[in-house]
C-alpha cells in the first residue's frame, strides 16, 4: 500500500503564493509612483530642460512621439505598474525556494530577509557602479552598451547574493550563525569589490550638468526601488503569514 503524501497547505501553493506576490507588487508600485511624481518628476523636467538648452537647434528638431504629459501620467502608471507585478511576481518565486532554508525563520522574517537580499542584488550593487542617470546624461549612441553594462551588474548582484546565502548555510554548521554571516558579507564585498575594478565605468556626466539634478534624481531611484521592495517584504509577509495561521 503506498504512503499517504501530505497536500501542500493551501497557504503556500505556488498560485496563491504568486497572487499574493502580484498583489504586493501593485501596493508597492502605487507607493513607488508617489515618491517618483514628488521627487524624481522634477528632476526628469530639469534634465530635459538642460538637453534642450544645449541641443543644437540647427540640426532641427526631433518628433515627439509620446508628449511629455502622457509620459508622466499614464506612461509612467504603466510601466512602473508591469514592473512592480513582474518583481512581485519572481519575489513569490524566490520566497518558495528560500522558506524553509533560511533557519527556524516564519513567513514573516523569511519575506522581510528575501525582500532585503533582492534589493541589494537587483538594485544596490547595480547602483553602486551604474546609478541612475536622467535623460541628457551620458551619450546617446551608447544606451544600447550601457543598457548591456547595467542587467550586467543585475545578474553579477544576483549571483553574489546567491553564493553569499550559499556560503553562509555552509559555515554555519562550523562557525556559527553570526561568524557564517560576517564571514559571507566579508566574501560578497571583496567579490563584488574585484568586480567593480575590472567592470567598464559608466560613461561621464556632460560637462556643466547640474550636479543637485544629478543627486536628487538618483536618490529619487534608489527610493523607488527601497519604497517597493520594504514593501513587498513586509506586505506579502503579512499577507502569507496571515492565510497561514487560517
Amino acid at each position: 500500500m503506498a504512503a499517504d503524501v501530505a497536500a501542500p497547505s493551501p497557504a503556500m501553493t505556488m498560485r496563491s503564493l504568486l497572487l499574493r506576490g502580484m498583489l504586493a507588487g501593485i501596493a508597492g508600485a502605487a507607493l513607488a509612483l508617489v515618491v517618483a511624481w514628488i521627487y524624481g518628476e522634477p528632476q526628469v523636467g530639469n534634465a530635459i530642460a538642460f538637453e534642450e538648452a544645449h541641443a543644437d537647434h540647427g540640426a532641427g528638431h526631433e518628433v515627439e512621439v509620446v508628449s511629455r504629459t502622457v509620459q508622466k501620467t499614464a506612461g509612467l502608471v504603466t510601466a512602473v505598474g508591469f514592473y512592480g507585478v513582474a518583481v512581485g511576481g519572481i519575489f513569490a518565486i524566490a520566497f518558495a525556494f528560500a522558506y524553509g532554508r533560511l533557519g527556524a525563520l516564519h513567513a514573516r522574517a523569511t519575506a522581510a530577509l528575501v525582500a532585503l537580499l533582492g534589493f541589494v542584488a537587483v538594485e544596490g550593487v547595480p547602483f553602486l557602479k551604474y546609478p541612475a542617470t536622467p535623460p541628457a546624461v551620458g551619450n546617446p549612441e551608447t544606451i544600447g552598451s550601457r543598457t548591456a553594462l547595467y542587467f550586467g551588474m543585475v545578474a553579477i548582484g544576483i549571483a553574489t547574493v546567491v553564493g553569499a546565502v550559499v556560503l553562509c548555510r555552509r559555515l554555519a554548521p562550523r562557525f556559527g550563525t553570526w561568524n557564517a554571516v560576517t564571514l559571507s558579507v566579508v566574501a560578497f564585498v571583496l567579490v563584488n569589490a574585484v568586480l567593480f575594478a575590472i567592470t567598464p565605468k559608466p560613461d561621464a556626466v556632460p560637462h556643466g550638468f547640474p550636479a543637485e539634478t544629478l543627486w536628487d534624481f538618483r536618490i529619487a531611484s534608489l527610493g523607488m526601488q527601497a519604497v517597493l521592495w520594504t514593501t513587498l517584504g513586509l506586505l506579502f509577509g503579512w499577507l502569507t503569514e496571515r492565510a497561514v495561521r487560517r
